[in-house]
């Protein structure tokens, strides 16, 4: 069911003279380059939603505050991922708990307008019960679900799904950015996470990431009917419509015990998968629809590496490593990690307890952040980085962590100002 929030209520909000006058008063006065979203899931408010709190980077000092009216509600429980659509002008949330996918208009203040909920069971065309990541890639939404959309599934008795919604265009009086129906997969609407060798095994989903090209997404999960769990890499080429065919004949590339994250980079030649029981990142070449390991992979993290993402201007990585609180940064070459800074460093830098998401501002690709779940008390905490794109190191943005709202989840990010 797709669920359309109340038209004028919305076209009010985002009535372009309200939204040009709030932008210069609480942006363009303070350098912002970027807009930061991050999720926060602990309940609050109406129905027990979880909160978005919407930052504003500065660009001289990497100052993050938060905008007037932040935050706002996400429109659903447990919010857990985040994804901006290509044009910048829709952010997309997973609610877990309620199996949905909600779609915010972003106005030029950076505030969002909920325009309409998707939900991913519980419909004609299911995807998948309680969605745990998100890609976007060209007009594309990818959505990583916990089980396949079967009544008598559960976590302890199926795997995971992919399904992939197409991200419509304007019509009419309906902005562009909401959700068409998911690609077809014969007849179902989802492409399930089986194991050929195993097939009654149960694959758990952790992350997803579709290629800069868009011509493949990649998903980590790992086998809990194993003992020990064994991880695994699916890959699927996209094709017309977003229909996904499996690579290698839809057999999985081994990697690890328990992998949580997955990154490409900018030239989709290579891809880095996080092991979170190993304390390490796996590096893969990626040619001719196969994953070929990297030369010295994998690289050393920290403990329990939750979250990675790969800088698209600038030849970095960094891996957000739970337990120690800190993040990891490398530099990349012809697909090889090293750490950044001295031949003895480890490339290591404090954040605050426990992140779980990390993010690179889109404007300059200068600035990192990161969302730390456990925070400080009862508030969460968002830890700011400026880097040096000489050799990647990095350094604390002025006055980081920031507070957030209790529990946060997941980051996003647009440009101010840069709408496509």
């Amino acid at each position: 069911m797709r669920m359309k929030f109340n038209k004028s209520s919305q076209l009010m909000l985002v009535s372009a003279a309200g939204l040009l006058v709030a932008g210069l008063v609480t942006a363009c006065g303070t350098n912002t380059v970027d807009f930061v979203y991050v999720a926060s899931s602990k309940a609050a408010g109406t129905n027990n939603y979880g909160e978005i709190d919407v930052f504003e980077i500065n660009s001289e000092s990497g100052y993050m505050r938060q905008i007037p009216s932040s935050p706002f509600l996400s429109e659903g429980r447990n919010p857990v991922a985040e994804a901006v659509s290509t044009d910048y002008a829709n952010l997309y949330v997973a609610n877990q708990d309620d199996s949905s996918i909600v779609q915010f208009i972003i106005g030029s203040d950076g505030k969002l307008y909920p325009q309409s909920t998707t939900d991913t069971v519980g419909v004609a065309k299911p995807t998948g019960f309680n969605p745990v990541a998100l890609a976007v890639s060209g007009s594309n939404l990818f959505v990583l679900n916990t089980t396949e959309p079967l009544t008598s599934c559960s976590t302890a008795s199926c795997s995971g799904s992919v399904g992939v919604y197409p991200i419509l265009a304007k019509s009419g009086s309906t902005p562009s950015g909401e959700l068409g129906d998911p690609a077809a997969n014969g007849n179902g609407y989802y492409w399930p996470l089986t194991l050929p060798s195993n097939p009654k095994h149960v694959i758990v989903p952790t992350g997803i990431n579709a290629t800069a090209s868009g011509t493949a997404v990649f998903v980590t999960a790992y086998d809990s009917s194993a003992s020990p769990t064994a991880g695994y890499v699916f890959g699927y080429t996209v094709g017309t419509g977003g229909v996904l065919t499996p690579l290698n004949n839809g057999v999985p590339f081994s990697v690890g015990v328990h992998p949580s994250a997955v990154a490409s980079d900018s030239s989709s030649s290579y891809v880095y998968v996080t092991d979170y029981s190993s304390g390490v990142v796996h590096g893969f070449a990626y040619a001719s629809g196969l994953l070929t390991k990297l030369s010295r992979s994998p690289y050393q993290t920290g403990n329990q590496p939750s979250a990675i993402v790969a800088d698209s201007k600038y030849p970095y990585v960094y891996v957000a490593n739970s337990l120690d609180g800190t993040v990891t940064g490398f530099s990349i070459s012809n697909g090889v990690l090293t750490h950044v800074g001295t031949s003895t460093s480890t490339g290591t830098y404090a954040a605050g307890i426990q992140p779980v998401a990390i993010g690179i501002d889109p404007s300059f690709n200068h600035f990192i952040f990161t969302a730390n779940y456990l925070g400080n008390g009862a508030v969460g905490t968002v830890s700011g980085f400026e880097l040096n794109s000489t050799d990647g190191t990095l350094v604390n943005s002025m006055n980081s962590p920031f507070t957030s709202n209790a529990q946060p989840t997941a980051v996003a990010a647009i440009p101010h100002n840069q709408k496509k």
